[in-house]
């Protein structure tokens, strides 16, 4: 989680807020493009990320978020080909002050232009590891792999090998058999995170970083919250468990 102060976490929760977005686009030339509220066609921002399908929670997943905006701007689109876009939210807290909010870093995959406007759509580095993965005789932990997979991608970790060693599993040895199903970087992160349980998403700072689910309730939806409520009530019966057990101390990525 971000560390937001208590003014800003009262701000969220009242009935109206103010607030306004800013953002820089920084092009592989080195060029920056600075943005703001005015910049911005109304209505046409938006960003897309999820930790899990509609329909269940899953483990290993490996989503990347999209960011899509329209510009009230005059750049060149062919220079923005594999641009970085940085956003902040600014909310405005008690007091009437600002506060800052990073919201995350994108890499443009579209710049369409129009007659006024420019047209963008982006996506977090997660996509940076649909890259072919060749090394089939790897052997090493959770952590080794995800340093393996960082830096053939060039994208930073957040967490350091203590933190991922000491989660279950953290220490378990894994190897790769010959025959596998694994095509790029990003299928071996979704083996690594049902490993340890989790599943990997870019943070705001543009990092690969390894979240849970938790059991711990962070936010208490009240009935003034709410408009219309539908509760499903079945009942999940099982006929059989199979069960395949290996006499192999480690875990294998298949």
């Amino acid at each position: 989680m971000y560390p937001v102060s208590s003014a800003f976490l009262n701000a969220v929760k009242a009935n109206t807020r103010k607030y306004y977005w800013t953002g820089r686009i920084t092009t592989t030339a080195g060029d920056v493009y600075a943005f703001d509220q005015d910049d911005i066609v109304k209505g046409s921002g938006y960003i897309t990320s999820q930790c899990c399908g509609f329909t269940e929670i899953e483990l290993g997943t490996v989503y990347a978020a999209e960011m899509g905006i329209s510009l009230f701007s005059d750049i060149d689109r062919y220079t923005l080909e594999d641009a970085i876009v940085t956003l902040s939210y600014h909310l405005q807290v008690a007091g009437g002050s600002y506060e800052e909010v990073p919201i995350g870093v994108f890499e443009v995959s579209e710049a369409n232009r129009k007659v006024k406007c420019l047209e963008i759509k982006a996506y977090d580095y997660m996509v940076r590891f649909e890259k072919n993965f060749s090394a089939l005789e790897s052997i090493g932990n959770a952590y080794d792999f995800m340093v393996l997979c960082s830096a053939a991608c060039n994208v930073a970790l957040a967490q350091d090998r203590e933190t991922i060693e000491t989660m279950p599993n953290g220490n378990v040895n894994l190897s790769i058999y010959t025959d596998n199903d694994i095509e790029t970087y990003r299928d071996v992160l979704f083996y690594v995170g049902q490993v340890l349980g989790g599943f990997f998403v870019i943070n705001r700072a543009g990092e690969l970083e390894l979240r849970k689910y938790g059991n711990t309730p962070v936010l208490t939806v009240e009935r003034k919250h709410r408009f219309t409520s539908s509760f499903s009530d079945f009942i999940t019966r099982y006929t059989a468990v199979s069960s395949t057990n290996l006499p192999y101390c480690g875990v294998l990525l298949c």
